[in-house]
């Protein structure tokens, strides 16, 4: 019996500390093939990625990733609820996976699975807590960090748990494996090396924001670079970089940002995802007096708004999200957009194919719009071809639209 492992990813870029984490999570699944559900060309924290999908495609299947599938734009730009949420409708959906694999940095997995026990269930307690926390006009993440505590009542285990990103999605994936009633069981391996938004870059392992910084401060050609990633990211990544593909951050569409919102009526800017208690206005107020995002960010960024936060609902004005669209989201069952595969890859999709006869699998965009009549993934899908031709404004040269079109899906 065919073993298949399942990690959700970002890989911006795929760096040596994904491809530890992707040998250790093969040898404890004892996995024959490995399915990455990756995020594509915008990110969690509302930022863009680095290089394309299909660059990002490419590191992930030559350093022993089987299947890349995308996480629709929809669910990667969303918040940890929703991105985890809908990367486990598209593993259940394969009905082959067997195990999913995320890092993080709490070793134990029990103690992640007790937070996504309390946050799945709500007890009544646990929510008159949050409740009293959120009272005190603190951010959504720090009150719920703070009623957790009160409730679990043990500081010892719990203490600095939710302050860690990987330790928050792997929270999410657990909660969302169990609301689903998933079959697929989880493993959590250890994180090692640099922290999530660490700058150290003196050790082999360092995290993907450290590299970032490497590549726009010029430092790409460097042996300090060249340490930190598999030989083939760094070939694509510099190959990207020469072509003028990469796209630096959000502030590469910081003027069309702030066009957009400042044509945009109050109502309008309601209507954005994760917008409330008003803060339309003093967005609207923002974007008519700043030059910058960094400005508009500074200006907002309060205690009950985290940046991150934010840097999403700008992402969402960017791209024609709407609250509708997001909600939208969160009540279907997304299609299976493959990226890229190798010749075990190729078998996945046989696999996946028998196991789910019936499964919205896109290897051509343009034939699953003639043939499919589901508007909600019509819309999902819209979604991410914008991005697309959005993100592409970001190069330097040959700033194409429509690549989900003509891009070929990545064999090797």
């Amino acid at each position: 019996m065919n073993r298949v492992l399942g990690i959700v990813s970002e890989y911006n870029p795929f760096h040596n500390g994904h491809l530890y984490h992707l040998i250790q999570s093969k040898k404890m699944a004892n996995a024959d093939y490995t399915v990455a559900i990756m995020g594509g060309n915008f990110s969690q924290r509302g930022d863009t990625s680095i290089v394309d999908k299909w660059s990002k495609a490419e590191m992930a299947l030559l350093n022993g990733i089987d299947l890349v599938i995308e996480l629709p734009t929809l669910y990667c730009i969303s918040s940890a609820e929703n991105f985890a949420d809908g990367a486990i409708k598209i593993l259940n959906s394969l009905r082959i996976i067997n195990n999913i694999s995320f890092g993080s940095e709490t070793k134990d997995i029990n103690t992640l699975d007790r937070i996504a026990e309390v946050l799945c269930n709500e007890p009544k307690e646990y929510q008159t807590i949050l409740s009293h926390e959120l009272s005190k006009g603190i951010s959504f993440p720090k009150a719920r960090e703070n009623a957790l505590m009160m409730y679990l009542n043990d500081v010892r285990r719990f203490a600095n748990v939710l302050s860690s990103p990987n330790n928050i999605l792997g929270i999410e994936y657990l909660k969302a494996l169990r609301k689903s009633k998933s079959p697929i069981r989880p493993i959590c391996i250890p994180r090692v090396g640099a922290g999530y938004n660490d700058l150290e870059t003196s050790k082999n392992i360092a995290s993907a924001t450290a590299i970032r910084n490497l590549i726009l401060s010029g430092k790409y050609d460097s042996l300090e670079f060249k340490r930190l990633l598999p030989a083939s990211s760094t070939s694509i990544l510099i190959n990207n970089i020469k072509r003028g593909h990469i796209v630096k951050g959000l502030s590469s569409f910081e003027k069309e940002i702030l066009y957009i919102l400042r044509k945009m009526s109050i109502d309008e800017i309601a209507n954005l995802p994760d917008v409330s208690e008003g803060l339309e206005h003093s967005l609207k107020n923002a974007a008519n007096s700043c030059n910058s995002l960094v400005e508009l960010l500074n200006i907002i960024n309060s205690k009950r708004y985290t940046k991150t936060r934010i840097s999403r609902i700008l992402l969402y004005a960017l791209l024609d999200i709407t609250k509708k669209d997001m909600q939208m989201s969160k009540s279907i069952i997304p299609y299976v957009r493959v990226l890229g595969f190798n010749e075990n890859g190729q078998k996945l999709i046989s696999m996946i194919s028998e196991a789910n006869p019936k499964l919205n699998l896109i290897t051509s965009v343009k034939k699953f719009e003639d043939s499919n009549r589901n508007k909600n993934l019509q819309v999902m899908l819209q979604k991410d071809i914008w991005s697309t031709n959005v993100y592409t404004l970001g190069f330097e040269f040959d700033s194409w639209a429509n690549l989900d079109y003509t891009q070929k899906i990545i064999t090797i």
